[in-house]
C-alpha cells in the first residue's frame, strides 16, 4: 500500500503557558485540539503557573478526553520560564506557541507548517483583537488601531503577507530553537519581541502570513488595560538594555510624551511658559485622541465611540509611564547590561534537555 501524506508531515508541539486562564481556557484548549492536522502528530503541552482559579481543572478535563495532552508545572508563574520548560520537555519538530487568552483558527497548524516548510524561519499571522462588552470592544479596536500601538505589523496588517519584526503566537521549526537559544527569564513581558530580534540577528526571518489567523480576548477593563500596558513599557526598557538595536521609533513616542509631561509639571511653578506649553501639548494629545477615536469607531462600531478616548489614553499614559518607571528602576544596570548572546547550537540542546 502507498504510505500516506500524513506520515511525511512533521511533529508539531503546542506550548502554551498559561496562568490563571479559567474564564478562556476551555475555549483556547479547544480551539488547538480542533485543530484539522493528523492528531497523531501533534502533542499539546500545557504549562500552568500554578493556577488557583480552575484552569488545571479545565486542562484535567480535557486530558480526560485527549491523550495528546501533557500538563507541566511552572512554578515561577510567569511566561518565559513556561516557555522553557515547554520547550525542554516538546517532541516536536515544529513548535508553537499558543496563549491561554487566544482561540487559534482550526487551520492555524496546518498553514503554519506549510509555510515553514516553504522555508520561513519562524510564522505567525494577524491577530484579531476582540472584546465581550463594550467597553472591552473598545479595547479591542483601540488595541487594532495605528494610533493605539503604532506600527505593530501583526495587530494592524490584516490581509498581507510580510516578513516582519515580531508575530503573536508564533511557529518555530526546532532547529530555529536550537539557534535561537531558550527565552529570557529576566524579561516578564517583551520575551516574544527579544527573542525574535535574536533569531532576526542570526539571519532569520519572520513571516506574518494573513492566511494564518487567531483571535484574542481582550482585557474588559481600564484598570487591567493600565496594568497590562504598564508592564509592556516597564519592561521594554530592560529589553532597549540587552537588544538596543530591536527598538523601533513606536516604542519611544509614549515615553517621550509623558517625560515630557512630567518636565512641564514639575518646571511650571518655576515659569510662566511651562504651563502654557503643558496646556497645548494636553490639548494637541486631546484632539488627535478625539480625531482618531472618531476615525476607529467609524471602522469598530460607532457603540465604541465614547469609551475610546479614554482606551487610547490609557493605552498611551501606562505604557508611557512605565517606560519612565522602569529608566528609573533598570538605571543601574545600565552599564553593565550589555548585548545578550545567542548560544551556539549545541550548548542550546542541553539547555533544553
Amino acid at each position: 500500500m502507498p504510505e500516506s501524506p500524513e506520515n511525511h508531515l512533521p511533529y508539531v508541539s503546542v506550548v502554551m503557558p498559561v496562568r490563571n486562564e479559567g474564564e478562556f481556557m476551555r475555549r483556547s484548549l479547544g480551539a488547538v485540539v480542533a485543530q484539522d492536522y493528523p492528531a497523531d502528530r501533534l502533542e499539546i503541552l500545557v504549562v500552568d503557573g500554578m493556577s488557583v482559579d480552575g484552569t488545571r481543572e479545565v486542562v484535567a478535563e480535557f486530558r480526560a478526553r485527549f491523550r495528546n495532552i501533557l500538563l507541566l508545572d511552572n512554578p515561577a508563574g510567569i511566561v518565559p520560564t513556561g516557555l522553557n520548560i515547554a520547550l525542554a520537555a516538546a517532541s516536536g519538530g515544529v513548535l508553537v506557541r499558543v496563549d491561554g487568552h487566544c482561540e487559534i483558527a482550526t487551520d492555524y497548524v496546518r498553514r503554519a507548517v506549510e509555510h515553514l516548510q516553504a522555508g520561513a524561519g519562524a510564522v505567525g499571522g494577524p491577530l484579531e483583537t476582540v472584546g465581550e462588552s463594550e467597553m472591552a470592544s473598545a479595547i479591542a479596536a483601540a488595541m487594532s488601531s495605528s494610533f493605539g500601538v503604532g506600527g505593530s505589523a501583526f495587530r494592524t496588517v490584516k490581509n498581507k503577507t510580510m516578513f516582519t519584526d515580531t508575530v503573536a503566537f508564533p511557529a518555530y521549526p526546532r532547529r530555529t530553537i536550537e539557534l535561537g537559544g531558550p527565552f529570557d527569564e529576566e524579561l516578564v513581558r517583551n520575551q516574544d519581541d527579544e527573542y525574535n530580534y535574536r533569531l532576526r540577528r542570526l539571519g532569520i526571518k519572520i513571516l506574518l502570513a494573513s492566511d494564518v489567523r487567531s483571535r484574542y480576548y481582550s482585557r474588559a477593563n481600564l484598570r487591567s488595560l493600565a496594568r497590562q500596558y504598564f508592564q509592556y513599557g516597564f519592561w521594554k526598557v530592560r529589553v532597549l538594555q540587552k537588544q538596543a538595536r530591536q527598538m523601533q521609533p513606536r516604542h519611544f513616542v509614549p515615553f517621550l510624551f509623558i517625560a515630557s509631561l512630567l518636565v512641564l509639571l514639575v518646571w511650571s511653578p518655576f515659569s510662566e511658559l511651562a504651563p502654557w506649553l503643558l496646556g497645548l501639548e494636553l490639548g494637541l494629545y486631546a484632539i488627535a485622541n478625539l480625531m482618531a477615536s472618531l476615525v476607529t469607531a467609524h471602522k469598530a462600531g460607532w457603540n465604541v465611540l465614547p469609551f475610546l478616548p479614554a482606551v487610547f489614553a490609557v493605552l498611551h499614559f501606562s505604557y508611557g509611564l512605565g517606560s519612565v518607571v522602569g529608566l528609573v528602576r533598570f538605571c543601574p544596570r545600565w552599564l553593565a547590561s550589555g548585548t545578550s548572546e545567542s548560544p551556539r547550537a549545541g550548548q542550546v540542546s542541553e539547555a533544553l534537555k
